[in-house]
């Protein structure tokens, strides 16, 4: 099984965002959440990146893993209950043999925040086909 990997967008800035308030944006504090919720699920990596460039959905993060489809996934509240949904999510999709998980599978905490499905890259297949 190849593990799935949460990219986080630590720029991400929900409406309402107030850096005087907290000048931790709602990306970095969702980071924060996922890597917790992450910590000993060993089919589950996490990385940080600067924007996503889905600034009308933050709190924005992708799932992948090789040779798998890949997912963006945005609109979240920066919380413990949305990164717990993420995580359990990703692995879900690790344990996927196409990165295809069933809708009946999907924790609570994902539906509605699907933004894309991105195909697999065509490597050595004929791109037509995919």
């Amino acid at each position: 099984m190849k593990p799935s990997l949460i990219t986080v967008c630590d720029t991400c800035k929900r409406e309402g965002w107030d850096p005087e308030a907290d000048p931790r944006t709602d990306g970095e504090k969702f980071a924060e959440m996922i890597e917790r919720h992450a910590a000993g699920v060993p089919q589950v990596r996490t990385r940080r990146h600067a924007c996503l460039m889905g600034c009308t959905h933050g709190c924005n993060i992708a799932v992948q893993a090789e040779d798998k489809i890949a997912y963006v996934l945005g609109r979240f509240d920066p919380s413990e209950d949305s990164a717990s949904g993420v995580v359990d999510y990703a692995r879900l999709h690790a344990e996927s043999a196409t990165g295809q998980v069933p809708f009946r599978s999907w924790p609570a905490a994902v539906k509605g925040h699907f933004v894309t499905r991105l195909p697999l890259l065509p490597v050595g297949r004929d791109p037509e086909r995919g």
